[in-house]
């Protein structure tokens, strides 16, 4: 008796369930990363009451902490690896939905499913959705609207659907400001092709305009500073005893190593093999995610320096478009060879990450880490708030980070900070300023999240330490040796 076929969907949901499992593994098997101090804190923050600008620090759109808040209610100690894990998912999320915008669009289930594979098979992506960072929420958000918008192109679409591809554009640009860009150049699209219905799209983005009016108003001074201002001119002020970072050069060898970390910088080179007219008889229907990836290419290129997750909203557009074209052209077999090839260039530093947890999985081993700390706070009798440039770490001690170091060690680093009177309105504390906010002292100082096993600088964590040891605050032991916790004097 013949076994019946697999139907795609089955396959699909296989396909994706271990695709899913494989991230959630990576996401925990990753090295720590100081970059995730802000976005834990700023949930674990906001799961306790508390408003981005107004009541703690936040130098991103708001969106994020937002949503996340009953997420890291929910994990409770366990919201640092609970938050990497709800990122793996929605890069699981994000890669069915470029398959979604794909089959959308016109292709095949094969081409549809080699182009979602490729996109999880990038470092940026892959790097992108392994860490509590602010990059798997809008990725995942706007590949969501690329189904929405090939069904629109393709006369297939409804006022609803219009109205959901706006809330989704506008929430990706709410999460991280460099999807505005993409999101907007799709409106001004929708304006030239009125398949698209614009102004349903319009309509769909006014709840997330009205949220972001309304984060804005609850410190306008904050919300500059962290959306626009600090982004500005933070990187200049770091890298400026080396300016070769901030270059031309720089930004194009960087650009170009991420990209071919993955298919991406040969999907990039491809793509002038589709073609949106003729005998495909899909004319028109992909010209609206060109605008949305050649917007992502600019976003990506504007920031110095330029990182990999920079380049992240490029690659659903850019997946989506290849499936299509490659359902009437497909890929020769010197391009895919060359696809194998760039495949696996990046999932090398993924297989990496893997293989450098066997001995001991990072994210346990933060756990460890933090449940040493918690016993040095219980022994020490701290309850208040903490003061500490890896906030990431106090989930697992049920304490809260005193709100001014809710941004960890990204301004408290900076050369030139603000006003001292602005920094306590926008509850900021910088390095040179730090013996004027500790006035209003916290609860305990802890020492030793900033560091090379973090990709920090211990300089940083030294201030804090060296102001401590001045006052005489007394140090209480933590079992493991990477941390130290200072309590102050009766």
């Amino acid at each position: 008796m013949r076994p019946s076929p697999v139907s795609p969907l089955m396959s699909l949901r296989g396909w994706l369930s271990a695709a899913a499992l494989i991230l959630v593994l990576l996401a925990l098997a990753r090295p720590l990363d100081h970059d995730e101090s802000q976005y834990v804190a700023a949930a674990v923050l906001a799961a306790h009451g508390n408003l981005p600008y107004r009541d703690f620090a936040y130098l991103q759109v708001p969106l994020q902490p937002i949503v996340f808040a009953p997420l890291a209610w929910l994990f409770g100690e366990w919201a640092w690896p609970g938050l990497r894990v709800v990122n793996a998912l929605l890069g699981t999320a994000a890669i069915a939905f470029v398959y979604r915008g794909a089959r959308e669009g016109g292709a095949a289930v094969r081409p549809a499913l080699l182009g979602a594979g490729l996109f999880a098979c990038t470092d940026i992506m892959l790097f992108s959705i392994g860490t509590a960072r602010n990059d798997a929420l809008p990725v995942a958000l706007l590949a969501a609207a690329l189904p929405l918008i090939m069904r629109a192109a393709n006369d297939r679409g409804t006022r609803w659907a219009a109205l959901l591809a706006g809330l989704l554009l506008a929430a990706a640009a709410a999460a991280k400001i460099s999807y505005a860009l993409p999101a907007t150049a799709y409106g001004i699209y929708a304006l030239l092709d009125r398949r698209h219905r614009p102004l349903w799209v319009a309509v769909g983005t006014l709840p997330i305009m009205a949220f972001v009016a309304a984060s804005a108003s609850w410190n306008p001074h904050g919300f500059m500073f962290g959306v626009f201002e600090f982004p500005a001119f933070a990187p200049g002020q770091y890298y400026r005893d080396r300016p070769w970072k901030m270059s031309w050069l720089a930004k194009l060898l960087d650009t170009l190593k991420f990209l071919a970390l993955g298919p991406a910088l040969i999907g990039l080179l491809l793509t002038s093999r589709v073609r949106w007219r003729g005998k495909w008889g899909l004319a028109r229907s992909g010209r609206a995610i060109d605008w949305m990836l050649w917007a992502g290419i600019l976003a990506a290129l504007l920031p110095f320096p330029t990182w990999r997750q920079y380049l992240l909203p490029i690659l659903p557009p850019l997946f989506v478009r290849l499936a299509i074209g490659w359902h009437v052209g497909p890929p020769g077999k010197r391009t895919r060879i060359a696809l194998v090839v760039f495949a696996c260039a990046g999932l090398a530093p993924s297989v990496e990450a893997l293989v450098r947890a066997v001995p001991g999985v990072p994210m346990i081993e933060a756990m460890r880490q933090g449940k040493a700390i918690s016993a040095a706070m219980d022994a020490g009798g701290v309850t208040g708030p903490v003061a500490t440039l890896s906030p990431q770490f106090l989930p697992a001690t049920r304490r809260l980070p005193d709100p001014r170091f809710a941004a960890g060690p990204f301004y408290f680093r900076s050369h030139d900070p603000v006003a001292l009177k602005i920094e306590a309105v926008d509850r900021l504390v910088s390095r040179g300023t730090l013996a004027a906010h500790f006035a209003r002292p916290p609860a305990a100082i802890l020492i030793g999240g900033e560091g090379k096993w973090t990709s920090g600088e211990a300089a940083q964590d030294q201030a804090l330490e060296d102001w401590a040891k001045r006052n005489g605050w007394r140090q209480m032991p933590v079992e493991g040796g990477r941390f130290r916790l200072y309590i102050k004097p009766p």
